[in-house]
C-alpha cells in the first residue's frame, strides 16, 4: 500500500503546532537516563501523542512503535515508526537541526517516511513516487549527488564521541580520507545525503525510530543506507549512509578497516 502526501502533511502540521510554539521557550526538560542525560520535554511527548491519533484514526489496523509511548500491534504488516523529536538536545539547545520523523514499514522493510523540520518549513518525505522536497525554494525531487570517492566525500557523524575503543581508532582513520567532516545534526544530515549536500553519514547506536523514516527518503533518491557491516537498518544499530553504491562500499570498507 501507499501512503499517500496529504496525510504526511498532516502528520506533519499536528506535530509542529505541538513542537514550534515550546521551541526556544526553555520549557522543562526530564531526563530519561540514570547516570548519563537522555533529553526529554513536553514536545516529544506531546507531538508524538498526537501523531499516534492521526495515525490509529486513519489506519486503525496498523501498529506504531515510538520513542516516547511505547509500541502498540507491532505484529501487524504495517507499522509505523516514531520519533517525534530526533535532535532533543538541538531542541532544548534552540537550534534548528531537529526533526519529526514518521516512517512506514510493510513487512519490516521501509516504504514510506517523512522528516519534518518546521522552524525552517523545511518536508522531506518519500513515498511510491519517489523522494521529495518541499519547503523554500519551492518543492522538487530529491537526489543525492554522485560522489563515488572518498576523497570528494563530505562525512557527517554526531559526534566521535560514539566511536569506542578501536571502533574509535578506524573512525579517525576514516575521517582522514574524506574531503569535509562536519559533527552534529541528527537526521538533518540525512535529509542532506538525499538532498544532495552531503555524501556520507555514519552514526553508530541507532535506535529503529531514529532511522527507519530517512531510510527511503535517501534510498529513493538514490542513495544507500546499511548498518555498517552491509545488513538492513530498519532494526537500527551502527548505521551508514552514503550516496551511491561505490561510496556506500568504500565508507563501509573504511569502518571496518
Amino acid at each position: 500500500m501507499d501512503i499517500s502526501i496529504d496525510f504526511m502533511r498532516r502528520v506533519a502540521d499536528a506535530a509542529a503546532a505541538e513542537t514550534l510554539p515550546r521551541f526556544r521557550s526553555r520549557g522543562a526538560v526530564a531526563n530519561k537516563e540514570a547516570g548519563g542525560f537522555d533529553p526529554v520535554t513536553e514536545a516529544d511527548r506531546e507531538a508524538e501523542r498526537v501523531i499516534r491519533a492521526l495515525i490509529s484514526a486513519e489506519y486503525p489496523d496498523h501498529g506504531i512503535l515510538g520513542e516516547e509511548h511505547g509500541s502498540e500491534n507491532i505484529s501487524s504488516r504495517h507499522v509505523w515508526v516514531i520519533d517525534p523529536i530526533d535532535g532533543t538536545r538541538a531542541f532544548i539547545s534552540g537550534l534548528p537541526v531537529w526533526g519529526t520523523l514518521v516512517g512506514f514499514t510493510v513487512d519490516g522493510d521501509a516504504v514510506a517516511g517523512l522528516m519534518s523540520q518546521p522552524f525552517t518549513g523545511e518536508l522531506f518525505y518519500a513515498n511510491a513516487s519517489g523522494s521529495h522536497y518541499e519547503g523554500p525554494g519551492g518543492p522538487r525531487k530529491l537526489a543525492t549527488r554522485r560522489t563515488t570517492e572518498l576523497s570528494k566525500a563530505t562525512l557527517f557523524t554526531t559526534t566521535p564521541a560514539l566511536f569506542k575503543g578501536e571502533a574509535r581508532t578506524r573512525y579517525d582513520q576514516f575521517e582522514k580520507q574524506v574531503q569535509l567532516a562536519r559533527y552534529g545534526t541528527d537526521c538533518y544530515a540525512f535529509a542532506m545525503v538525499a538532498a544532495g549536500s552531503v555524501d556520507i553519514v555514519a552514526d553508530p547506536g541507532l535506535k529503529p525510530y531514529d532511522i527507519v523514516a530517512l531510510i527511503p527518503i535517501i534510498e529513493k533518491a538514490g542513495g544507500i543506507v546499511t548498518t555498517f557491516d552491509g545488513g538492513p537498518a530498519e532494526k537500527g544499530g551502527d548505521i551508514l549512509a552514503a550516496a551511491t553504491p561505490e561510496l556506500h562500499a568504500a565508507a563501509m570498507a573504511a569502518l571496518r578497516g
